[in-house]
């Protein structure tokens, strides 16, 4: 992202068309664009200042409330993310993959296997499976 002008910059710019010199004029003399001095004197117009607007903050997720609600009672059965992003839609919630994903781990609500659900460690509660030589009626 790119900085901004500084405020006295944005004041030079400002006073030189107040005295009547023209857009152009003091767009090339300060090295901006005339676009740019355009929309500083239509800010100061407006407000009384050519001070930028506020940049950044933080944006209220669409995962609130009612929907924050639904899909916590939702996440206690079975489910896969792309098939919560599809129930969703169904409700006329219009939510990404990622979104999902995110709220689902911040909630604490996913699934992870356990070490001791995996198919290639040894069973303790039920035998070993025997190696193909000693499978009768193999060769």
């Amino acid at each position: 992202m790119t900085r901004l002008y500084s405020m006295d910059l944005r004041d030079r710019a400002i006073a030189r068309v107040l005295a009547g010199e023209s857009v152009r004029f003091v767009a090339t003399a300060l090295s901006v664009s005339a676009a740019t001095v355009v929309r500083w004197s239509q800010r100061y117009r407006m407000s009384g200042s050519a001070k930028p607007g506020k940049i950044g903050g933080h944006k209220v997720g669409i995962l609130v409330g009612p929907n924050r609600d639904w899909l916590r009672a939702r996440a206690q059965e079975d489910f896969t993310l792309r098939g919560l992003v599809a129930e969703l839609a169904e409700l006329g919630v219009k939510v990404d993959y990622v979104q999902v994903w995110r709220f689902i781990h911040a909630e604490g609500l996913g699934f992870k296997k356990k070490r001791s659900a995996r198919r290639a460690t040894e069973a303790k509660d039920r035998p070993t499976t025997r190696a193909v030589e000693e499978i009768p009626g193999a060769a």
